[in-house]
């Protein structure tokens, strides 16, 4: 909302919701496709394209975004844990480097206890639980300090070349707020008939589930303008009770959300070495402790050189959840049903490929020009 202000921050979140439902529906209606489950994504592109290539560039796509979203998560864990530590320690000691560690550490020893996805069961109640802690504090302290608060500012700063270039980055955020570069892989949890229960799911999170995502943003935004900070909870006021269970409860489930995010690359490498049997065989849980371990340190490592959560956001959005999302999505969807679409349908998917091709590309510039203009004003493991 910061960069796009009032009117272009909920005409461009009604649209990234909108057009990130049409893409999902897409992808969703596919899972089936030649009559074959497609439990991947890799598999569902490298079943239509009938290729290596394609499974391999599908596989790289995915595994770009579900990495940056893992390192937004573990800025998002350090960024919590230090808006905590504060709340009773208000001094220079802990840095958000060392916050990012911890955070780091916990999400390697849960990812070590929680040998599958089908394993996380109650985790995902304990995760829903904890979004609504956050959710709720943060809006009602939020609203309490813009009822008290004088008039604010909601004009977007800058020049206007600079405008240009945070708008287009800000649209990339938007998309990847929304999308998870993963549908197929949660598809495959789904009970039968599986594409009309997918598409019960999608209209319910892009309707209902939406609105607490909505309520956070726009509470946020009308109670603290042009200088909302990236980590909400950062800058709300309020008993401190209250903001310590907020914070904490954002630390909890962004842990419990890396997982769900990582997991698909901990199912390749398990897979690919022929990891089996007991969890707590000696093998399969040193094979845990050293691979996911150094997966995760790798992501830790650069979420504290480049600590930059809504840079992240932008340029994850850019890479890989417009071309995983919304590029490739209308192209297989074209293929996979090109004698069944009339010419028109055609055109617009065709359309559909190059907008989002062109949004990608100007808004990984957009990204990267963010990303060296923080590290211009931070130095890298920056205590911001």
């Amino acid at each position: 909302m910061v960069p796009l202000g009032w009117v272009w921050g909920v005409i461009g979140l009604i649209l990234a919701t909108a057009i990130s439902l049409y893409a999902n529906s897409l992808i969703a209606r596919l899972h089936e496709y030649g009559g074959t489950r497609h439990i991947r994504y890799r598999d569902l592109a490298g079943f239509i394209y009938g290729g290596r290539k394609a499974y391999s560039l599908t596989w790289t796509l995915q595994y770009v975004n579900l990495f940056m979203i893992n390192v937004g998560y573990i800025i998002l864990a350090g960024s919590a844990l230090k808006a905590a530590y504060v709340l009773f320690r208000n001094d220079d000691g802990m840095k958000l480097p060392y916050f990012i560690a911890i955070a780091g550490l916990v999400c390697a020893m849960f990812a070590i206890c929680i040998p599958h996805l089908s394993a996380l069961g109650t985790w995902l109640g304990f995760s829903t639980v904890l979004s609504l802690v956050y959710i709720v504090i943060a809006f009602v302290l939020s609203i309490k300090d813009g009822i008290k608060s004088p008039p604010r500012d909601y004009s977007i700063a800058g020049t206007p070349t600079s405008k240009i270039f945070t708008t287009i980055g800000a649209s990339a955020n938007l998309v990847f707020a929304y999308n998870t570069g993963m549908l197929p892989e949660i598809q495959a949890t789904i009970k039968q008939p599986v594409v009309k229960n997918m598409m019960k799911a999608l209209y319910f999170q892009f309707t209902v589930g939406v609105l607490p995502l909505y309520m956070v943003t726009f509470g946020g935004y009308w109670a603290y303008g042009s200088s909302t900070p990236t980590y909400l909870m950062a800058g709300v006021n309020g008993p401190v009770w209250a903001k310590a269970m907020a914070n904490i409860a954002a630390f909890l489930q962004s842990v419990i959300a890396l997982h769900i995010f990582a997991s698909p690359m901990y199912e390749y490498l398990d897979t690919k070495h022929g990891i089996k049997g007991s969890a707590l065989a000696f093998k399969n849980l040193s094979f845990r402790i050293m691979v996911r371990g150094g997966y995760l340190a790798i992501n830790t490592f650069v979420s504290a050189v480049l600590p930059f959560l809504g840079d992240f956001m932008s340029l994850a959005g850019a890479i890989s959840t417009f071309p995983l999302t919304f590029i490739l999505a209308n192209h297989m969807y074209l293929v996979a049903q090109k004698n069944k679409l009339t010419s028109i349908q055609k055109l617009w998917h065709w359309i559909n490929i190059c907008f989002f091709a062109i949004m990608s590309a100007a808004a990984t510039v957009a990204a990267l020009r963010l990303i060296a203009l923080d590290s211009k004003t931070y130095h890298p493991f920056a205590d911001i």
